[in-house]
């Protein structure tokens, strides 16, 4: 079997104040068919069950942290609840033991600052949240840290700006895993604007980064 032809597992970290489309807006590109093809998701917490987001309604997470099974991609949210999770033991060994198996490993927003406190960053280039950049920044002083990025990539780490750069971060994963024409088919079901530019990036300004 062809490398891209491969069914991929991705697991989605949830804790206690997610964003809710840090979440769902990645795993809308990659399980709406025909992606869910080529990927699965399972939504990974602490405990099963419902976790609360940010914006208040709860998802289910089906597996715990010390669910067995393999999961090919990682994908960590962001958040008003990072403040807390990066201080998670738990969350961020989890984290270092997932990464270092994974073929791929993303983060969106303030995800990357729980990347960060795992370790799994150091010595790369991440970005993340403008609005929140010196927060994050200093979760990772060791992570060389880009002002002005939709997203970065660096090896197979993929770490995006705020909230809705997820969307084009994952795009962008999905092109790397599959094909670009099955990336522009997602986009055109999801009826969603593709920027493909990685420097695309006008919040930074906004909030004085640049």
């Amino acid at each position: 079997m062809e490398d891209h032809d491969r069914r991929r597992t991705l697991g989605v970290l949830l804790f206690p104040g997610f964003e809710l489309l840090d979440v769902f807006g990645p795993l809308e590109a990659f399980g709406i068919r025909p992606a869910r093809d080529h990927f699965e998701a399972v939504l990974v917490a602490e405990r099963t069950g419902p976790v609360e987001s940010a914006q208040g309604p709860k998802a289910l997470a089906e597996a715990a942290l010390d669910d067995s099974r393999r999961l090919d991609l990682i994908l960590v949210p962001g958040g008003i609840g990072t403040r807390k999770a990066v201080n998670d033991s738990a969350l961020c060994d989890w984290i270092g033991r997932r990464a270092a198996a994974a073929e791929l490993v993303m983060s969106v927003c303030t995800g990357a600052a729980i990347l960060a406190r795992a370790g799994v960053l150091d010595g790369r280039r991440a970005t993340t949240n403008k609005a929140a950049f010196e927060w994050v920044l200093g979760q990772g002083p060791r992570v060389e840290w880009v002002k002005e990025a939709r997203w970065v990539v660096d090896g197979k780490f993929y770490t995006s700006s705020g909230v809705s750069a997820g969307i084009d971060m994952a795009l962008t994963a999905i092109v790397k895993l599959t094909s670009r024409e099955l990336a522009e088919q997602i986009t055109v079901l999801m009826e969603y604007d593709w920027h493909r530019d990685a420097s695309w990036d006008p919040f930074a300004k906004i909030h004085g980064l640049v």
